[in-house]
């Protein structure tokens, strides 16, 4: 914890660059220093940060340590305030930290806030997938089946279901028999085998996004072919939906980004700088990968620093 290079070193040639390893060795190459100018805070991404009113006892020691961190991190650099830059569910992550310090806090420690594909409180269709027929990315050269039900322990799964708020009653789940809008969880967790607890959970869980009230960018892929449906035509959830498609950026539905854009930016209100930036063809992953999208996220860094 506090190193930028986490579960990665800079001297294995044979990793895949994927994450912010890239975003780390370009601030590297323009001086950065890890352990200096430079930290990482890496999180267990089974959990999730807690709702309102919902206390985590993970989190409130993760909050603390990132506290502590951006703290000493300022004092080193003559008590500067930082820039706090994460990704995907890392997005939703920093944003929960944030929310959680108090705003005279916000106002002397953090300059800007990047915010590269954040994992949107309104969900994304992707992870209900996952929950229904067991994730294809978390170990690639094992059946997605297999994992099924370790996904479904998860708290980040349950937390970045799709909501009403951006997916209304369109539906999500598509048999032959029925179909599922993100209103119909109290149906469908049961029909996924469910217990009752987590059917609970799911449905006493009240959406609230709060703007972070500290100058902030949010960068996101658009253009790329996302599922927004997936169909089960028996109702047979062991085998691979046929999958609808409509935009985003393979992962992230389009329309879900924009609902948490709304919410975000509804702190320009108060004169706290917000700006979207939508980047044409940058997939979730390989956004922070891909020369082009890459140089827009470090264009964004760099201002921020400016």
């Amino acid at each position: 914890f506090g190193s930028a290079h986490g579960f990665t070193s800079k001297n294995d040639s044979s990793r895949i660059p994927t994450c912010l390893v890239r975003v780390r060795e370009e601030l590297e190459l323009l001086g950065y220093r890890d352990g200096e100018t430079l930290f990482g805070a890496p999180y267990d991404p089974r959990h999730a940060p807690p709702l309102p009113g919902q206390p985590s006892q993970v989190y409130s020691d993760y909050f603390a340590r990132v506290k502590d961190l951006v703290e000493r991190a300022s004092e080193k650099n003559q008590n500067k305030p930082v820039i706090l830059v994460a990704h995907s569910f890392g997005g939703k992550v920093i944003l929960g930290f944030v929310n959680w310090t108090p705003m005279a806090w916000r106002k002397k420690f953090i300059k800007h806030l990047v915010l590269v594909s954040p994992t949107p409180p309104e969900g994304f269709l992707g992870v209900l997938t996952s929950l229904t027929s067991g994730p294809s990315f978390l170990v690639p050269s094992v059946p997605p089946l297999l994992l099924r039900q370790m996904w479904r322990t998860f708290a980040s799964t349950l937390l970045s279901l799709p909501s009403p708020m951006a997916f209304g009653h369109r539906p999500t789940v598509i048999t032959n028999h029925k179909n599922y809008s993100a209103y119909d969880y109290k149906d469908l967790l049961p029909a996924l085998g469910l217990n009752t607890e987590v059917v609970k959970r799911v449905l006493s869980m009240q959406l609230r996004i709060d703007p972070p009230m500290v100058p902030t960018t949010y960068l996101n892929g658009v253009g790329v072919k996302t599922p927004e449906q997936v169909v089960y035509r028996e109702g047979n959830f062991d085998v691979a939906p046929e999958k609808v498609y409509g935009d985003g950026d393979g992962t992230m539905n389009f329309f879900s980004v924009l609902a948490f854009v709304k919410e975000l930016s509804r702190q320009q209100q108060a004169n706290i700088p917000f700006k979207f930036v939508a980047i044409a063809n940058a997939t979730h992953s390989d956004i922070v990968v891909q020369e082009h999208s890459l140089k827009k996220v470090m264009d964004v860094i760099l201002e921020a620093n400016h």
